[in-house]
């Protein structure tokens, strides 16, 4: 785990193992991020663990003022954690702790009892992961040039995200089938939420299993002598010169930063709406968004894959542009429509652009960035992206308001997908893109 790698030979070619253990990462982060937070365990702190919580102040808004709070240090801490990580040399040592911290926090989540009373311990343990899992990716997506090349680099980035579906599938089967149904096939009792808590414990050991290759299979980069890296302080002034020289040198890359806030917001949105959505307007059953999910992650990993060989060939921008604009048609569509059938055909057929349009916004920020500074130009990618990661709920409740309907609310998420349309429009595709 010691293995140096310099800024010129992450230009070269990666070996097939580096790659598939650095997209094994992609694989494991599926239990915090499809089981912990979206399918599973936050269900379950909302609903189960809250549900008689007393006051006027229901356990969703509890948990989303929690995110809230763990997005606002992200947006502060990112940046510098990357660029640190970037000059002491350790940007894989920086991948292993955080991971590591995220599995402790998924494993204190087995202290969560069907109780209200557990349910702070419940956020905190959230917004820690979601803290930490973030930090996590800083360095993770940093590492995306040293495992593939300017010729390569869509397809080696598509294939990470399409083993993080995968991973989701898999996981959420696993844990529908042997944790969650009425005849789980574990028959691990529900007493004071014993099935929920058990998955956090197996969701855990998924991950921590799944982040260990890419710790021992990929080179770490060299970092600058000790006695000219900044402390935490002159890192912030760092970087704040470094965001306006980025500005003055290259504008294309502090626009694209603010587009990709934008669509990455409303893709954010999709998730953390859709479930709401199928079940209050489209009359699905708890179980059938479930196996929606399974479904949409099928659906955005083959999206995923296909469209990284047209990263590759016509660049991120041509993917991005092309898979937003299929998001807008399929949301328009189910604006419309009523009805579980129609959620299934378009919401799937919206789900396969997701994939790519994340991809290819990831491929876009590598093709961009300088040799040795990845981490801290995905530190602000990280930090834009919160920036404005209240946009997407914040119009959905306030359409959802202003016409008293959930279906509304949709509105709110298409208008900050066609902000991000809109604003990556004008950016320069990147210099590097391999035709």
């Amino acid at each position: 785990m010691s293995a140096l790698m310099s800024p010129d030979e992450i230009r070269s070619p990666a070996t097939r193992g580096q790659v598939a253990a650095w997209g094994l990462w992609d694989w494991g982060s599926a239990a915090f991020n499809a089981v912990i937070l979206t399918f599973v365990f936050g269900p379950y702190l909302t609903k189960a663990v809250g549900d008689d919580l007393p006051g006027g102040i229901s356990a969703s808004t509890w948990l989303g003022w929690a995110l809230g709070i763990a997005g606002f240090l992200i947006a502060v801490l990112a940046p510098v954690t990357g660029q640190r990580a970037d000059a002491g040399g350790h940007r894989k040592l920086s991948l292993g702790v955080f991971t590591g911290l995220t599995v402790l926090a998924t494993v204190g989540l087995f202290a969560v009892k069907d109780d209200y009373h557990y349910l702070w311990i419940g956020l905190v343990l959230l917004g820690a992961g979601s803290i930490f899992i973030e930090f996590a990716g800083v360095s993770y997506n940093a590492m995306l040039r040293q495992v593939s090349t300017p010729h390569n680099i869509g397809r080696v980035s598509a294939f990470g995200w399409s083993l993080g579906y995968f991973g989701g599938i898999v996981l959420l089967l696993v844990c529908y089938v042997g944790f969650i149904k009425d005849d789980a096939l574990f028959g691990v009792s529900t007493d004071g939420g014993l099935n929920f808590r058990v998955v956090a414990l197996f969701a855990a050991v998924w991950f921590a299993v799944f982040a260990l290759p890419v710790l021992f299979k990929v080179p770490e980069v060299k970092g600058i002598p000790a006695d000219r890296r900044p402390s935490f302080l002159q890192a912030y002034r760092k970087l704040f010169r470094d965001i306006r020289d980025l500005y003055r040198s290259d504008r294309h890359t502090v626009f694209f930063l603010g587009a990709s806030a934008l669509f990455r917001d409303g893709l954010a949105g999709v998730f953390t709406f859709g479930a709401v959505l199928a079940v209050n307007v489209y009359g699905f059953t708890a179980a059938s968004v479930l196996i929606f999910g399974v479904a949409a992650n099928v659906v955005s990993a083959l999206g995923a894959l296909t469209a990284g060989r047209f990263d590759d060939r016509t660049g991120p921008k041509t993917v991005i542009v092309v898979s937003l604009v299929g998001m807008l048609v399929a949301g328009t569509v189910l604006l419309f429509v009523s009805g579980s059938m129609m959620f299934w055909i378009f919401g799937l057929f919206l789900c396969l652009f997701v994939g790519p349009a994340q991809s290819s916004s990831r491929t876009f920020l590598a093709r961009l960035s300088p040799v040795g500074q990845e981490g801290q130009m995905f530190g602000l990618y990280a930090t834009t992206g919160r920036a404005v990661s209240f946009l997407a709920p914040a119009l959905f409740g306030l359409f959802s308001f202003l016409f008293s309907s959930d279906r509304a609310g949709t509105i709110g998420i298409l208008l900050v997908l066609l902000a991000g349309l809109l604003a990556i429009l004008p950016v320069r595709r990147p210099v590097d893109t391999a035709t």
